[in-house]
């Protein structure tokens, strides 16, 4: 059971030493965050950080990926929920056993209102 929050990400390198250049000094990349079992601390992530599919607060989430990577990071877009089967079944039955925290009628409503239609499901991560 695997899931990983997929983000584009454009980065920029800042030499601190004053006889140090870089060209280009921006970069983009796609970062791959390991989703938390569901139930688990964290698994929340999506519910806190995103809305139909893209970063509810773009400033906090370069922030989040800033500090993971630790380059000054001037631009994070939420891509997907990459995930397998068997993590999307395990989400879909924490999110159903409590939908209050959703604010929702449904686990499908649930989701969609977090992640749009941004879930991925693939055989491998």
């Amino acid at each position: 059971m695997q899931a990983a929050y997929v983000v584009r990400v454009r980065f920029r390198l800042a030499p601190t030493e004053g006889r140090v250049s870089v060209d280009p000094s921006t970069f983009e990349t796609t970062v791959r965050w390991s989703a938390p079992e569901p139930g688990s601390d964290g698994w929340l992530f999506f519910r806190d950080h995103c809305w139909h599919g893209e970063f509810n607060d773009p400033a906090h989430a370069r922030e989040l990926v800033a500090d993971a990577l630790g380059v000054p990071v001037e631009d994070a877009s939420f891509s997907e929920l990459r995930t397998d089967g068997a993590y999307l079944d395990a989400l879909k039955a924490e999110v159903g056993a409590d939908l209050t925290l959703f604010n929702a009628e449904s686990t499908s409503e649930a989701l969609s209102k977090y992640l749009g239609s941004s879930i991925h499901v693939v055989d491998e991560l």
